[in-house]
């Protein structure tokens, strides 16, 4: 009798340990917990995985949290709203069913007095931070002209003199890297070979000496240069190429 009551333990427990660890805490703020969203969107979830969601208040203890970090979840109350997720595996099952197709409908279905109060449609504005140099960009146009402009046209003062297959600095300035590009131009070829830049590029091989007169400069002649560049209009390249 011992041993058909330990087996019968045996069966059953896996199943005991499985159910019992179907279940995860969601915190949330006052705002979001009384909006009804969650008594609404919730019940379906468990229904839909068989796990049980506890909700708790905001900054207690738990293995997902709505507020401001994490993954974007929807938007409403005048905010968007994010899921941060740690590693237990239903909470991250809750995110995932939350930005599906189902999920994302049964957010958008939960209304008050007939009007949607959420929308899971929602993008992130990421801040695209403004350019700007401390050097003086009327100085950086000179040094440009006369340091630059035997190569490249700079501005309109130097269109005829420069040389043609050398992309002016307003093709530069519509290149997505144009930072990279002026920040480290010695560093890109041709420019090594002739270029001199005060306590940053290492003195020219006396066996291979600059093949012209060499540009030299210190790093406030390049500050000056990046803030004159900063201002140059990019070039309207047109449409990508396209083929087939």
């Amino acid at each position: 009798m011992r041993y058909g009551l330990l087996a019968l333990g045996l069966l059953f427990a896996p199943s005991w340990a499985m159910a019992d660890d179907k279940a995860f805490r969601l915190a949330a703020p006052a705002a979001l917990s009384e909006s009804g969203l969650l008594k609404f969107i919730l019940p379906r979830f468990a229904l839909k995985t068989a796990t049980r969601v506890t909700l708790v208040e905001d900054g207690a203890e738990a293995e997902a949290v709505f507020g401001a970090d994490g993954v974007l979840a929807f938007e409403g109350l005048g905010q968007v709203w994010k899921l941060a997720v740690g590693a237990d595996p239903d909470a991250q099952r809750f995110a995932d069913w939350l930005r599906s197709d189902v999920g994302r409908g049964t957010v958008d279905s939960f209304a008050v007095d007939g009007a949607q109060v959420f929308s899971a449609s929602v993008k992130e504005v990421v801040a695209v931070a403004e350019v700007s140099y401390d050097g003086d960009a009327a100085r950086g146009e000179k040094t440009s002209l006369s340091m630059c402009g035997r190569c490249h046209v700079v501005n309109d003062t130097n269109r005829m003199n420069a040389i043609g297959s050398t992309p002016s600095f307003a093709v530069l300035k519509a290149l997505p890297d144009w930072e990279d590009r002026f920040q480290s131009f010695y560093a890109l070829n041709p420019h090594p070979a002739f270029t001199q830049v005060a306590e940053v590029t290492p003195p020219f091989d006396r066996t291979r000496p600059s093949p012209i007169a060499p540009v030299e400069m210190t790093l406030d002649d390049l500050e000056n240069i990046m803030a004159f560049v900063a201002d140059v209009p990019p070039a309207d390249l047109g449409q990508p190429v396209q083929s087939r």
